[in-house]
This record gives structure tokens, C-alpha cells and sequence, in this order.
């Protein structure tokens, strides 16, 4: 192989072998300040139909994940009468195990020009893009939304507006075990040729 042809083998092998961690099997340390940095701006460099950028980040590190724990341990009794204390910590720990969490909130809104819809897979991209520079610098990360992306009075208290959507919350870490990877489709199932 020549050195030209070198950089993209990486590429491709970095795409075939990028696995989504479950964030309880993720630890630290997690990126530091310029490493964040670096995987904001590439996650930003996504597609993007009219230069909008539809989307915006939150970071949770340290501390914060705590207190996002308690909006969600709050908003989950809220509407859980009957949790248990076990229930409600399970909603405390829910961003305590990487060691940082990114959530990608998309941000699309009418325009006159370019759907709504575009914006918000403009977001979606962003994840992705996300996963794969994490990937990229050697750590785990997992794309995941669950309850919290919908409740209006987590989102009202992380500061997302009720016109604004959580596309993910990428949990970032690095591995304690071996991820194995899933089942994917069978490329006859999913290939249509027009």
C-alpha cells in the first residue's frame, strides 16, 4: 500500500471497528479541555444545507453530572410517586459513570428555504460525527437519549427551550472491557438497486 492510499485505510478501519459503550462500563480520565475542543469543532463540521447550524452543545463534567442527576432523580418522582430510593439514585448516577457527557441539541426552527427536517438530520450527523472523532482519540462513547431527551422538566432545567429538541446525549469514557459488537443488517435486506 502507498502512503496515499494509507490514510484512508485508516479511515475506513477506524469506521469498521467504532462500537458504542455502555456507559456503565466506561471510565476515566475522560478528554481534557483541548481534546474537548477539538471534538466540538469536528463534530460542527457536518453537513449543514444553508450554513444554520441547527444544533448546540451542553457539557457535563465533574460536578455537573451530579447536579444533573438530582433534575432528573426530581423530575423522575415527580412523575413516580412510588420510586424507591434504589429507583431515584439509579436516576442520580445516570451521567456519573463517563466521565463526560455531551448533549446535542438540535435547534431547528421554520425557515424559508431549508425544512426542518434537514436541520434536525443536520443534528443527527453531528452525533455521529461526535462518535467517530471520540473514536478517533481512543476513547468509548455511547449516543443514547432514554426519558430524560423528553421530559419537559429535565429539559426546561438543563436549559433546553421548548422549542428545541435533545438529539443525544454522547456519553464519553474510556473502555474497562472488551465491547463486542452487534448483530448489523445484512446488506441484501436493506439495498434496494433502481
Amino acid at each position: 500500500m502507498n502512503e496515499q492510499q494509507a490514510p484512508h485505510a485508516q479511515t475506513i478501519e477506524l469506521l469498521s471497528r467504532r462500537r458504542s459503550a455502555p456507559p456503565l462500563t466506561m471510565t476515566g480520565p475522560g478528554p481534557d479541555a483541548g481534546q474537548i475542543e477539538t471534538l466540538l469543532t469536528i463534530a460542527a463540521r457536518t453537513p449543514d444545507h444553508g450554513k444554520l447550524a441547527p444544533w448546540r452543545f451542553i457539557t457535563f463534567e465533574g460536578d455537573a453530572r451530579a447536579r444533573a442527576g438530582e433534575i432528573f432523580a426530581r423530575a423522575f418522582a415527580a412523575k413516580h410517586p412510588e420510586a424507591g430510593a434504589e429507583q431515584l439514585e439509579v436516576e442520580r448516577r445516570r451521567f456519573m459513570h463517563a466521565p463526560l457527557v455531551i448533549a446535542v441539541v438540535s435547534t431547528a426552527r421554520e425557515h424559508v428555504k431549508i425544512p426542518q427536517w434537514e436541520q434536525a438530520l443536520s443534528a443527527g450527523a453531528v452525533c455521529m460525527n461526535l462518535t467517530v472523532a471520540v473514536a478517533a482519540m481512543g476513547y468509548v462513547s455511547a449516543w443514547l437519549t432514554q426519558w430524560i431527551s423528553y421530559d419537559a422538566q429535565v429539559l426546561d432545567a438543563l436549559g433546553v427551550r421548548a422549542d428545541e429538541k435533545v438529539a443525544g446525549y454522547i456519553h464519553i469514557g474510556r473502555p474497562t472491557t472488551t465491547i463486542e459488537d452487534r448483530p448489523r443488517p445484512a446488506l441484501a435486506d436493506i439495498v434496494t438497486r433502481f
